[in-house]
C-alpha cells in the first residue's frame, strides 16, 4: 500500500489559535484539533478534539481559511502509515520533519490524546 499523507497546521484566529493534525484518508483528511504545538514527539502527549473531516486541499494549502476563519500555516508535512483506524483509537507512523515515529490518537469521551507510542 501506498503510504499516505499527514500535515500539521497552525491555525490562527482573531480569538486564539491552534493546530490542526489532519492524517489522509481514502477521500479526506481525518482531523484533530490540537491545543499545543507538536514541536516534536519529546513535546507528546498533547490533548485533542476530533473535529470535521477536511478536504485534501489542505494537505498543500496555506493561507486564509473560508468563512472568515482566520488564516492556516503549515508547521510540519510527511509520509502517514494509518496502522490502527477503529472507534476511539488512531494508531499511524508519521514521517515529517518534526513529528517522526508511531503515534497514537485515543479518545476518552469527546477528548483525545496525541500520544508517542514508541
Amino acid at each position: 500500500m501506498m503510504p499516505r499523507r499527514f500535515v500539521i497546521l497552525h491555525h490562527i484566529l482573531a480569538d486564539g489559535e491552534h493546530w490542526d493534525l489532519m492524517l489522509e484518508g481514502d477521500t479526506a483528511l481525518f482531523t484533530w484539533q490540537l491545543l499545543r504545538e507538536p514541536k516534536s514527539m519529546a513535546s507528546l502527549p498533547i490533548p485533542a478534539k476530533r473535529i470535521g473531516d477536511h478536504r485534501k486541499a489542505y494537505l498543500d494549502y496555506e493561507g486564509a481559511v473560508s468563512g472568515n476563519r482566520g488564516h492556516v500555516r503549515r508547521v510540519d508535512r510527511g509520509a502517514c502509515e494509518i496502522e490502527t483506524n477503529e472507534h476511539g483509537l488512531v494508531a499511524a507512523r508519521l514521517s515529517g520533519a518534526r513529528v517522526a515515529g508511531r503515534v497514537s490518537l485515543t479518545a476518552d469521551g469527546d477528548e483525545w490524546i496525541l500520544d508517542a507510542t514508541e
